[in-house]
C-alpha cells in the first residue's frame, strides 16, 4: 500500500509540475501578448500623428498662400480707390473751390437776434 500510495503521490507531483508549466507557459503568452499590443498601439499612434501633422502642415501652406493672396487682393482695391478719390478730386475741384470762395466773401452783415443795445 506504501508502495502504490508513493507512486499516487508521484503522480500527482508530476501533474502540479506539468500545471505549474501550463501556467508559466500562459502568462508568457499573455505577457507577450501585452507587449505586441503595446508595440502595436505605438506604431498606431505613430501612425496617426504623422498623418495629423501631414495634414496640418497642407492646411498650414494652403492658408498661408491665401492670406498672400488676400493682401495683394487688398492692395489692388485700395489703389483702385485711391485712384477713384484723386479723379472725383480733380473733377470738383474747381467747382467746390469757386462754391467756397462765394460762401467767404458773399458776406451779409445782420445784427444777430440775440444782440442787446444798451
Amino acid at each position: 500500500m506504501a508502495a502504490s500510495n508513493s507512486t499516487g503521490i508521484q503522480t500527482l507531483l508530476e501533474a502540479e509540475k506539468e500545471a505549474s508549466k501550463i501556467v508559466q507557459k500562459a502568462r508568457t503568452y499573455r505577457v507577450q501578448r501585452l507587449k505586441d499590443a503595446r508595440a502595436e498601439a505605438a506604431k498606431e499612434i505613430e501612425e496617426l500623428k504623422a498623418s495629423k501633422n501631414e495634414a496640418f502642415k497642407n492646411f498650414e501652406q494652403e492658408h498661408a498662400g491665401s492670406s498672400d493672396q488676400t493682401s495683394h487682393r487688398v492692395e489692388v482695391e485700395t489703389e483702385q480707390k485711391r485712384v477713384e478719390i484723386e479723379a472725383a478730386f480733380a473733377k470738383n475741384r474747381e467747382a467746390v473751390l469757386h462754391k467756397l470762395l462765394d460762401t467767404v466773401f458773399a458776406v451779409e452783415p445782420k445784427i444777430h437776434p440775440n444782440a442787446r443795445f444798451n
